[in-house]
């Protein structure tokens, strides 16, 4: 009998190593080498592929017709997907445990159950849970086939006998190939269990979705080492205990990675918020200082946050420094350039930063709204809230353009804000229409935007 041998494989990236490091020679990461042990049987994991199937094409014989794609009856999916489930396709959702992956699958297989046969496949549930689940949700489709399996080989031929168009596989993590010895969920059978499914839906032109847990402290594998192996990967974003949830694509081969997803989870399942802008900005604050209405470009779609800052003295040796939605780096930088630029000086206050309703300001166009919620947290003076204010802010103080500038200053009037504030260099970029909708300041420096709100 062949002899195993042991490896350590790192959680984050998947790469191999024949000895442990507390550094991951590949990505850099620490401590996420884990053993594995390796069978000499891996190497007759999969069937050969037949040789039709590996036979060269010349590119003008191959059919460039457009690419065949389902709806999925919510168009915030259908948005972040690039215009739906294209046929044939693997697509990874991934998420921390509870968020809601499980249940918008189930949501979308009641609306692609009208015309697409379904295989949804659990390995964490019984059929008899996931029907209650299904009940709760109103899912009713006689399209949808539910089986509970973990082996992937058995996967695998039901998809081959049953022949559905969509097939999704909950979760990934639970799913195990017979013939590599590793407990389910390591690196090596989230792998080789992603690759079999990926095989199957190429040769037999099925769309897979393939659910994926993330723990924050990365010691089980998740979808980071599947993103090159699936056509499109998606993360659900925000907190457990609260209602709002953002689907983002990070990865995508027939679509857009920029587009982002709304949802708001009730008791009756996930919906689908069409007016991201409302959502954040209602509930504001009236009279209170250290608020403004921030604007940011998720692909085509602009998105109105409130940022809010408290700025108070502090009662440690070292001020405290806090961002939530923002980057802390950032963060520093926006506080430093208010010191040295403006003469604002925050070195002996502790500092506070929060976007409202769990959105990520990631785009340096939130500059200008942060550092004026910053200055209005410490002077405490109040923003008007039909205020908005957008620009990237410089180390010399200066106000830079940012881009879709037409896009913005729309939203931002279609929201009822009557007051803009943006950089001087997109002023020449404002229709004229938009100007007799809206009041419009341009200023140049952080210093000019602080004396435009306290006249």
């Amino acid at each position: 009998m062949a002899k195993t041998k042991t490896a350590y494989i790192c959680t984050e990236c998947g790469t191999q190593s024949p000895k442990w490091s507390g550094k991951c020679p590949g990505c850099g990461e620490w401590n996420t080498m884990r053993e594995e042990v390796i069978s000499p049987t891996e190497k007759k994991a999969f069937e050969p592929r037949e040789k039709d199937s590996a036979r060269a094409m010349a590119l003008g014989d191959i059919d460039s017709a457009e690419e065949q794609r389902y709806l999925t009856g919510l168009t915030e999916l259908d948005r972040v997907l690039g215009g739906g489930i294209v046929k044939g396709s693997l697509v990874l959702l991934g998420g921390d445990p509870g968020i809601g992956k499980s249940t918008i699958m189930l949501q979308i297989c009641d609306y692609l159950g009208r015309g697409c046969r379904i295989l949804y496949v659990s390995g964490e549930e019984s059929a008899r849970q996931i029907g209650l689940r299904a009940a709760r949700l109103k899912v009713e489709s006689e399209n949808l086939m539910i089986m509970a399996e973990t082996d992937i080989g058995t996967i695998i031929e039901h998809i081959r006998v049953y022949k559905p168009d969509i097939a999704v596989v909950d979760s990934i993590q639970t799913m195990n190939l017979a013939e590599i010895s590793s407990s389910p969920g390591s690196v090596t059978q989230v792998r080789e269990c992603t690759n079999a499914l990926l095989r199957i839906a190429k040769n037999e032109d099925v769309s897979i979705f393939v659910v994926g847990h993330v723990n924050k402290d990365g010691a089980i594998a998740g979808p980071k080492v599947l993103e090159h192996i699936v056509d499109a990967v998606l993360y659900f974003e925000g907190e457990r205990n609260l209602s709002y949830r953002i689907l983002r694509a990070v990865k995508n081969r027939y679509g857009s990675t920029n587009e982002i997803g709304v949802f708001e989870m009730r008791d009756s399942g996930l919906y689908q918020v069409e007016n991201p802008s409302m959502l954040l900005l209602s509930g504001r604050p009236k009279d209170v200082s250290g608020t403004c209405v921030a604007c940011v470009m998720e692909g085509s779609r602009p998105i109105l946050a409130e940022v809010q800052a408290l700025v108070t003295a502090t009662g440690f040796g070292n001020p405290r420094r806090m961002a939530t939605g923002v980057d802390y780096n950032r963060f520093n930088l926006l506080l430093a350039v208010l010191e040295k630029r403006a003469g604002y000086y925050f070195s002996n206050l502790d500092a506070y930063i929060n976007v409202v309703g769990g959105l990520k300001l990631d785009e340096t166009a939130a500059d200008l709204s942060v550092a004026l919620a910053l200055v209005s947290g410490l002077k405490d003076f109040v923003i008007p809230e039909d205020v908005i204010a957008f620009g990237e802010i410089g180390l010399g103080g200066e106000i830079r353009a940012v881009s879709h500038i037409e896009q913005r200053v729309s939203e931002a009037s279609r929201m009822g804000l009557t007051r803009c504030i943006i950089p001087c260099g997109n002023l020449k970029s404002v229709s004229d229409r938009l100007r007799a909708s809206i009041h419009i300041d341009a200023v140049r420096s952080i210093r000019q935007a602080c004396a435009v709100l306290m006249k």
